[in-house]
C-alpha cells in the first residue's frame, strides 16, 4: 500500500489537512519544532564557549552543518527505546555530530528545549496573526467607508429599532477587532524567555559548570535569550516557565475568537435579510437539493471554528492550577494539543474573514425598502418628542405612543408614505 494510502487511513486534524494556511502549519510541524531544539543547543554551547567552558571551534561548526540534518526515523526509535523525546533527539543529533556529542545539551534540562521552543513558537504565532488581523480591519475600513452614508434598518433584540448606516455597523466590528489587535501586540511584547535555567530553575548546574562564578551563569542566560531573539527573560522559573503564560496567549486569541463570532453571526443574519451576503463564487452550490439557496458557508465555518477556538482556554487554566510546585507532567500532552490547535483556528478563521470583508455585497433596495416598512413606526419616538415640546409629559405620552401605533399600521404597506401629524 502506497504512503498517499497509508495517510488516508489514519485521522488527521482538518485544522491542517482542510483549513489552517502553509505558514501557521509548519509554525507548530515537527520539523519546526526539532529544528529549533537543535538551535538552541547550538546557541547555549556557543555561549557557553564565550565564557570560558573548553568547547572547540570544530565542535560548533559540526553542529552548525546539522542543524537541519534530522534523521526523524532515528529519532522515533531512539524515543520508543528511551521513553524520552528530549533525549531521543539528543542522541539524534549527537549521531550526526560526533565530535560535538559530548557537549550538546550541557548543563540543561529537557525544559531548556522544550520550553523555550514554545515560546518561540507562541511569538511566531502572534507574528503571523497580527498582520492577518490587520488586513481583516483594513478591508472592513475600507467597506465602513464606502457605506457611511447608506441608512440601514438598526435592531435591538433583533427588532426593528431606529436608522443606522451599514458603514456605521460595521465600525462596530471593527472596534472589537482594533480590541483584539492590541491585546494580540501585547501578549507577544510580554512574552519572555525562559532563558537557561537548572531543573528547578535555579541555575544550579551551570553554576557548577562555572565553578561557582554568578556572574558568568547570569551572562550565559542573557547571551542565549538574545540569540533565540528575546529582549528578556522571566526572572524567577521553576522547571517551566508559568503555565500562566499559556492563559495570557490563549485568552487573547479566545477574546478574538467571540468577536470573529459576533462579526459573522451579524453577517449571517443580514444574510437571511437579503441584505448584505457574503461572496458567492459563479459555480458554487448552496444546496444539493434546493439550487435556489445562497448560503452563507464562510461565516458559518468561520462561528464553527469560532467556538472551538474560544473553548480552549479552558485547558491552560485547568493545567496551571495544578501545576505542582516546580512542575508536573501532566501539562505536557495537553498543551501538545491546545496551543497548537490555537493558532491553527485562530489562523484559519482569520484568512476566511478576510475573504469575507474582500467581497461583501450590499444590496441597497432591500436595505431602502425594509426601512420604509418601518418608517412608520419608527416615526412614533418623534411623536412623543414633539408632544413634549408642546408641553405634554412624556411619560403619558409614551402610552399614547402604543394607541398610535395600531394606526400606523396600514402606512407599513405603503412605500415612502409621509405622516404628517398636527397636536
Amino acid at each position: 500500500m502506497c504512503n498517499s494510502v497509508d495517510a488516508l487511513s489514519r485521522y488527521r486534524s482538518p485544522l491542517v489537512s482542510r483549513y489552517a494556511g502553509a505558514e501557521m502549519a509548519f509554525v507548530f510541524s515537527e520539523r519546526n519544532k526539532f529544528g529549533t531544539w537543535r538551535r538552541l543547543w547550538l546557541f547555549l554551547a556557543q555561549a557557553e564557549k564565550s565564557l570560558g567552558l573548553p568547547i572547540t571551534d570544530e565542535q560548533i561548526q559540526e553542529m552548525e552543518a546539522n542543524l537541519d540534518n534530522i534523521d526523524f526515523k532515528m529519532a522515533a526509535e531512539e524515543e520508543k527505546r528511551l521513553r524520552h523525546d528530549v533525549m531521543a533527539h539528543v542522541h539524534t543529533f549527537a549521531h550526526c555530530c560526533p565530535k560535538a556529542a559530548a557537549i550538546i545539551h550541557l548543563g540543561a534540562t529537557s525544559c531548556y528545549v522544550g520550553d523555550n521552543t514554545d515560546l518561540i513558537v507562541l511569538r511566531d504565532g502572534l507574528n503571523l496573526l497580527l498582520p492577518q488581523l490587520a488586513r481583516v480591519i483594513s478591508r472592513l475600513a475600507e467597506f465602513a467607508e464606502k457605506y457611511a452614508d447608506l441608512p440601514t434598518l438598526g435592531f435591538t433584540h433583533y427588532q426593528p429599532a431606529q436608522l443606522t448606516t451599514v458603514g456605521k455597523r460595521c465600525c462596530l466590528w471593527i472596534q472589537d477587532l482594533c480590541m483584539d489587535l492590541q491585546n494580540l501586540e501585547r501578549a507577544r511584547d510580554n512574552l519572555r524567555f525562559r532563558g537557561v535555567k537548572g531543573t528547578t530553575g535555579t541555575q544550579a548546574s551551570f553554576l557548577q559548570l562555572f565553578e561557582g562564578d554568578h556572574s558568568k551563569v547570569e551572562e550565559l542566560d542573557r547571551l542565549v535569550t538574545e540569540k533565540a531573539g528575546f529582549k528578556r527573560s522571566y526572572m524567577v522559573t521553576g522547571q517551566t516557565y508559568s503555565r500562566k503564560v499559556d492563559i495570557e496567549v490563549l485568552s487573547v486569541l479566545a477574546s478574538l475568537g467571540a468577536s470573529v463570532h459576533k462579526i459573522c453571526t451579524d453577517i449571517r443574519l443580514l444574510a437571511n435579510l437579503k441584505e448584505i451576503e457574503e461572496p458567492f463564487e459563479k459555480d458554487q452550490i448552496g444546496s444539493s437539493a434546493m439550487p435556489y439557496k445562497r448560503n452563507p458557508m464562510r461565516s458559518e465555518r468561520c462561528c464553527s471554528l469560532a467556538r472551538h477556538l474560544m473553548t480552549l482556554i479552558m485547558d491552560p487554566l485547568q493545567t496551571a492550577s495544578v501545576q505542582w510546585f516546580e512542575r508536573t507532567l501532566d501539562d505536557s500532552a495537553n498543551r501538545r494539543v491546545c496551543l497548537a490547535e490555537a493558532f491553527l483556528t485562530a489562523d484559519i478563521i482569520l484568512s476566511t474573514l478576510q475573504n469575507i470583508s474582500e467581497g461583501l455585497v450590499v444590496y441597497p433596495k432591500v436595505i431602502d425598502r425594509r426601512i420604509r416598512q418601518e418608517l412608520p413606526f419608527m416615526a412614533t419616538e418623534n411623536i412623543i418628542m414633539a408632544m413634549v415640546k408642546a408641553g405634554g409629559n412624556r411619560q403619558v405620552a409614551k402610552f399614547l405612543k402604543e394607541e398610535v401605533r395600531p394606526a400606523l399600521i396600514p402606512y407599513q404597506s405603503k412605500m415612502g408614505g409621509k405622516i404628517e401629524l398636527t397636536l
